[in-house]
This record gives C-alpha cells, sequence and structure tokens, in this order.
C-alpha cells in the first residue's frame, strides 16, 4: 500500500508540470500545445534551482510555484466541482477559504514530490488542430522512465480572455477531480456535512 501511495504520489507530482504557462508568451497562451512544451522547461528550471538546497529551501520554493500556478490554474473553478452539491449551501466565505486550501495542499504536497524528479523523459503526444471558437481540448503526454510510462490527459478550457488554463487532470485513468470529489463528499458525510470542519481539515495528500 505503501509503494502504491508513493507511486501515485510521484505521478500527480508530475502532472504540475502540465499546469504553468509561460508570462507574455502570447502565441504559448492561444496554443495549448505549446503551453505545455514551453511549462515543461520553466518547471524544470524551477526544479534545478531549488533542489540543492532542499528542504531549507522549502518555504522559497513553495512560494516560487505558488507564483506560476496561481495565475494560470483555475483553482475556483476546480473547487467548485471539488464541493459539488456542497458547493450550493456554502457561504461565499466558505467557497473561497475551501479553493485557498485546495490551492496550497496541492502546492506543498506536489511540490514535493516534484522536487525529486530524476531526468524522466516527457513525451506530448499527437497534438490536434485547434478551431478559432473551441474551448475544450485535452492534451496528452506520457512521462516515460526506464521501466515504466504514466499516461496523463489535461483537460483545459479557454477562457473569455483567450488564455487556456488546465480544469481537471486525469493520471493512469484516475480523474483527479472526481477523485478529490470523491474524498469532499465522504468527510462532509463523516461530519455530518459540517463543511467548516471538512475546509479545515482538508488535505490532497
Amino acid at each position: 500500500m505503501a509503494a502504491l501511495k508513493r507511486f501515485y504520489a510521484i505521478v500527480l507530482a508530475f502532472s504540475l508540470i502540465a499546469f504553468v504557462s509561460i508570462a507574455n508568451a502570447e502565441d504559448n497562451a492561444s496554443d495549448p500545445y505549446q503551453q505545455i512544451e514551453q511549462v515543461t522547461v520553466d518547471l524544470l528550471e524551477i526544479i534545478s534551482t531549488y533542489r540543492d538546497g532542499y528542504p531549507e529551501n522549502e518555504q522559497a520554493y513553495f512560494a516560487s510555484l505558488d507564483k506560476l500556478l496561481s495565475t494560470h490554474i483555475d483553482f475556483g473553478f476546480i473547487a467548485r466541482n471539488v464541493m459539488g452539491s456542497y458547493g450550493k449551501s456554502a457561504t461565499a466565505d466558505q467557497r473561497e477559504r475551501f479553493a485557498e486550501e485546495f490551492r496550497a495542499g496541492l502546492i506543498e504536497t506536489y511540490g514535493r514530490g516534484l522536487i525529486g524528479y530524476e531526468d524522466q523523459e516527457i513525451v506530448l503526444l499527437k497534438s490536434d488542430a485547434i478551431e478559432p471558437d473551441q474551448r475544450r481540448v485535452t492534451v496528452r503526454q506520457e512521462i516515460r522512465s526506464v521501466d515504466a510510462v504514466y499516461p496523463l490527459e489535461y483537460s483545459m478550457a479557454r477562457k473569455k480572455s483567450g488564455e487556456w488554463m488546465v480544469v481537471n487532470v486525469v493520471i493512469n485513468g484516475i480523474n483527479l477531480g472526481k477523485t478529490f470529489r470523491n474524498q469532499f463528499v465522504q468527510s462532509a458525510q463523516r461530519s455530518g456535512g459540517d463543511l467548516d470542519a471538512v475546509i479545515n481539515g482538508w488535505s490532497t495528500e
């Protein structure tokens, strides 16, 4: 069980590669496939910068990830989906606090996994032409090591501004959004519907 949990922790960590777009790169912002390619370079540079001094520089490392990720992940959209039907009964403050807890948990949990990246090959699979009025696209990537291949699928949505943002990830057949939503529902049921207790005890590990 411990080995299986670590396997998914590592693969989930790599999924963050898809969650950043390079600043001021208009061409990349209009093409989700190019965006993912550039993201790989940018994020690995961050890992390289902080690896030698880790974990003493952990907070600075998290801050660097946070600066990138918070701008380019639609955390509000993802958090609302994770809350599911409970989001309708939640207050605006509860929804905002959960989005913050969800964001912080992902950055810290998967940031710790990413710091152990060891030169696996990351391959972007076939890309299709993007239509001018297209609002959704699935970008597929593989992380290839000597003894395994980890398939990743990124659901991306185009905002009114034209920017593409990641709104969900399917990792090795596991739908990340649904997994976290099930976790939220189970926590809410155990707490008798006390959303404050769910939010205060939330963990993405």
